[in-house]
């Protein structure tokens, strides 16, 4: 009997391991840290190294922390290292980039530990989580932390440079701005490019996250369709939030005011998918395998309810809500796989026999 090998299922023979998809997905996540780390270091040469740092010191405490929890259950050096599948890495990588340039040292390790130890191996270790890791560290150092988790920081366009953007360290992001009806000065370009895009490291270059989500999806890592409901209808929402919002007037709702409001909203479309860090959390951290529905119509579902969820809390809050979106629809997963199950490989649905008429 010691002779046989037992394991969980799947049990399928494949080039493509859980340490293959990890290594793809760090590979797709560097352009949105390079380009964070240069477009913050534009603005002040000091902020570069400080997100740089910060990425870094998330990393290695996320990898650090998954190791001396499996020294501590008697496991092998070598055995650890040898079955290291860069899961904690990624972690790591998307803790800090979550975090602000600012953050507090202590605040992105014990963000990084608790994704790793608590959200991840307390509960079995890899693909057991019942929640993203990296969302729940990002919260955990949000709501533990508050200033120390980064605050808000804001950047003063000047005009007459191309480069050149002086650091505030208080003020309101380009999503604050537009819920609150304050002046912002960001073009959809600019954010699109993150040139002078206030926020967390890894969200500020939408173009480095879309290169880093094509890779993904030539490599087979994730699902095109996924993001782009999740992002499509987080829009969508957002656009009609504002549209009904724009009509009332003392707490009543005007229907004359409907066809002339409507152009003002629709313009709110592109700023809200390219505000704050809903592209980031729709290409790598929504579609984890683990905290994602089993079929087809039940992450059709599942997405659809996320870009709603986002755009109303957004609203809510006036504010990021993204992360607190995405963990809450990560609960109800259990629920989608529970009653929208997969079809049986084979099987054939039952033809009903016609009840035949007894003839009088």
């Amino acid at each position: 009997m010691s002779n046989y090998v037992y394991s969980s299922s799947p049990h399928v023979k494949s080039p493509r391991t859980t340490r293959s998809i990890m290594i793809d997905v760090c590979i797709a996540l560097l352009p949105a840290c390079i380009a964070g780390c240069i477009l913050l270091g534009l603005a002040e040469a000091k902020l570069g190294w400080l997100s740089f740092m910060v990425i870094a010191l998330a990393c290695i405490s996320a990898v650090a922390a998954e190791f001396i929890y499996l020294l501590c259950c008697k496991k092998k050096f070598m055995d650890i290292l040898r079955q290291f599948d860069f899961t904690s890495l990624v972690t790591g990588m998307l803790v800090g980039m979550n975090m602000y340039a600012t953050s507090k040292w202590y605040a992105v390790i014990l963000a990084s530990v608790f994704a790793i130890v608590v959200v991840k191996m307390l509960f079995g270790g890899t693909g057991k989580n019942i929640v993203n890791p990296a969302i729940a560290g990002r919260i955990f150092a949000f709501i533990a932390f508050g200033a120390a988790f980064g605050g808000s920081m804001g950047f003063d366009k000047k005009v007459l440079s191309t480069v050149s953007f002086k650091f505030i360290q208080t003020g309101a992001t380009p999503l604050q701005a537009m819920f609150n009806g304050s002046e912002n000065s960001l073009t959809n370009l600019d954010l699109f490019l993150g040139t002078g895009v206030p926020g967390c490291i890894g969200e500020i270059c939408k173009l480095a996250l879309i290169i880093g989500g094509i890779y993904l999806v030539v490599r087979g890592v994730i699902n095109f369709r996924w993001p782009l409901v999740y992002i499509a209808v987080t829009g969508v929402v957002s656009v009609l939030i504002f549209w009904v919002d724009s009509c009332i007037v003392n707490d009543k709702f005007v229907a004359q005011l409907m066809s002339s409001k409507f152009v003002p909203a629709l313009e709110t479309f592109l700023p809200s998918i390219l505000s704050g860090g809903l592209i980031l959390g729709a290409i790598f951290m929504a579609t984890d395998y683990v905290t994602t529905p089993n079929t087809k119509l039940g992450n059709y579902i599942y997405f659809v309810l996320l870009g709603i969820l986002t755009a109303v809390l957004r609203k809510a809050v006036k504010g990021e809500a993204v992360s607190f979106a995405i963990m809450l629809m990560n609960l109800l997963v259990p629920l989608f796989d529970l009653y929208i199950r997969r079809r049986p490989f084979g099987y054939v649905k039952p033809v009903k026999e016609k009840k035949v008429k007894e003839a009088e």
